[in-house]
């Protein structure tokens, strides 16, 4: 089996524990942003791959879909709910962008050495600072989602 696939088996393993991370009262929270972050990440990685931004040669359901199902369909959701379930709404604005910034930081680094050393990602006309951008925008896009959805009781949730 070649490397990229062990990484991705690491991937999903390591994504399915984060979400016993989750608190149960805060269940509600995380599955709905998990699915508009599929939603999201759906429509916009299929645009960056059909205008050639990045290409996956290894991937998962390559027939189907040309995007990476791993990373926009399991991986990122399941990072942005766990993004909102722990989001600092009562600190400061400098807290809650740092916050943002934290979680695109985790996710772009790794994406870069995986970019640089694997077949699981490669940019086209892309780089970490364009992936690390649409993170900050999709985490800011789920969190007013979620503010919408849960309209007043989002508080209480929290």
């Amino acid at each position: 089996m070649r490397r990229e696939y062990w990484i991705l088996i690491v991937v999903w393993l390591l994504a399915a524990g984060l979400v016993f991370l989750i608190p149960k009262n805060r269940l509600r929270l995380a599955v709905s942003a998990f699915v508009f972050t599929q939603a999201i990440t759906w429509i916009f990685g299929s645009l960056v791959v059909e205008y050639g931004l990045i290409t996956y040669p290894v991937r998962l359901f390559h027939v189907a879909n040309r995007s990476s199902f791993t990373y926009e369909f399991f991986v990122y959701p399941i990072v942005a709910g766990l993004y909102n379930v722990f989001y600092p709404y009562s600190f400061s604005l400098f807290i809650r962008i740092l916050y943002t910034s934290a979680y695109c930081t985790v996710l772009t680094i790794p994406e870069v050495f995986i970019e640089k050393y694997t077949d699981l990602i490669e940019y086209q006309h892309w780089t970490w600072y364009w992936t690390w951008t649409s993170l900050f925008l999709t985490f800011m896009l789920t969190r007013g989602f979620c503010l919408w959805f849960f309209n007043g009781i989002m508080k209480e949730m929290e």
